[in-house]
């Protein structure tokens, strides 16, 4: 899995990229004071584009990203493709509760390491009644552009509503 490719078209007409987006940022501005793990991985992070079914985030890696190499810590990067999958998921039709995670796969393909911009593209392939899955490439950015692939996820949720 390399990028993930051109940004699906908009579904649902009513629900437009500035809705998307805001939802979006609403809902990780509401997720990082409760979360441990999400607020001392994911503070500073940027929603930079979303629409139905896909969004795109920017991180800078700070020294909580780090292992002991100097390069992202894999746990950093499975819990972006954890935030990242179900960012995705409320994409799909704005919801706040995404659900939970069934699976998570993780491959590494390279390093970024500290003040490294990294890019987050998540896209949600098929969110039912039940389960939600969602892809994820976490891309180092290099003079300004998403270069090298730094890792591709993919993140199953069980994302039934009450």
């Amino acid at each position: 899995m390399g990028s993930i490719g051109a940004e699906p078209a908009i579904a649902d007409p009513g629900k437009d990229e500035a809705t998307i987006k805001a939802h979006l940022e609403d809902l990780t501005a509401a997720q990082l004071p409760n979360s441990a793990i999400y607020g001392f991985l994911l503070s500073g992070v940027r929603i930079v584009a979303a629409n139905q079914g896909f969004m795109r985030a920017r991180l800078t890696l700070t020294r909580n990203h780090m292992n002991s190499g100097g390069g992202i810590h894999g746990a950093a990067s499975a819990a972006i493709v954890d935030w990242a999958g179900g960012m995705a998921i409320a994409t799909w039709d704005l919801r706040r509760r995404t659900g939970v995670s069934v699976d998570i796969h993780v491959s590494y393909l390279s390093s970024a390491v500290e003040g490294d911009e990294i890019e987050i593209e998540a896209s949600a392939d098929k969110v039912g009644g039940s389960l939600g899955f969602t892809r994820v490439v976490i891309k180092k950015v290099v003079d300004g552009v998403a270069g090298p692939v730094v890792a591709n996820g993919s993140h199953t949720k069980f994302v039934k509503q009450r």
